[in-house]
């Protein structure tokens, strides 16, 4: 298998493990979002460590080997993001099998199991339309102030969502036209999502329009702007406004 063609196998077999678990109901709530975690996190490492013993792997679910920092291939992997929304019985969910290259998201997988999806960097671009009105997707739970500003001033909707994950692929498919973030986020948050809307032609960036790096020594990376690329600019000059107010 190609890197893609892993970073797809992997991910579906954690969201068909994360499935399986949830649907056995002998744990509910945040043992249920333990036991998630820890299942898919050890399966993953499993499957990426047999298929690319050389590469690094950066997990949330796992003692961070600061090692990978000198290296170039870096899987960096969320085994369960949302997981307030899997515990609870939600769909919007993820997987997220990332791999950074030279400090890029160079290669990414997001399972949405509960959808029965998995979108890659080789399949990932599909037909979008602008929708009516301008819609950003925010977390349910904790909307910054910065998308409620640039969404008023774009006169945009905003449409609230689970995971990092999910957000991003709902620009992905055309169900939003952005994805904004500001506060909280790490590599594994972020990594796949943005690898997989960079295949599909989408913007990704800092909210100031820098670039997404990772492997950093501090796996922090806070925000992050997915959106079409024909609003990135008045996306990223609206975001700067809302910062200065």
């Amino acid at each position: 298998m190609n890197d893609t063609e892993l970073a797809r196998a992997v991910a579906e077999e954690a969201g068909a493990l994360l499935l399986a678990i949830r649907r056995r109901g002998d744990c509910n709530g945040r043992a249920l979002g333990d036991r998630g975690d820890a299942q898919a996190n050890a399966l993953i490492l499993d499957r990426l460590r047999a298929a690319r013993p050389g590469d690094f792997i950066l997990s949330e679910e796992s003692v961070d080997d600061r090692a990978r920092c000198a290296a170039s291939r870096v899987w960096i992997v969320d085994p369960l993001d949302g997981t307030r929304e899997y515990a609870e019985g939600l769909d919007d969910w993820a997987v997220h099998i990332g791999l950074a290259i030279g400090g890029r998201p160079s290669i990414g997988a997001v399972a949405v199991p509960a959808a029965g999806k998995v979108y890659a960097t080789d399949d990932a671009a599909l037909p979008r339309r602008p929708c009516a009105p301008l819609t950003i997707a925010v977390s349910r739970t904790r909307a910054p102030e910065i998308a409620r500003l640039t969404a008023q001033a774009m006169g945009a909707a905003m449409l609230a969502m689970g995971s990092a994950g999910a957000k991003a692929m709902a620009v992905v498919e055309g169900r939003a036209d952005a994805y904004l973030h500001d506060g909280g986020q790490y590599e594994w948050d972020n990594c796949a999502p943005a690898a997989v809307a960079l295949a599909a032609g989408l913007h990704a960036s800092r909210i100031d329009g820098s670039p997404l790096i990772y492997n950093c020594e501090n796996p922090l990376l806070p925000d992050l702007l997915i959106c079409r690329r024909e609003i990135a600019a008045a996306m990223l000059a609206a975001i700067a406004e809302a910062r200065s107010v």
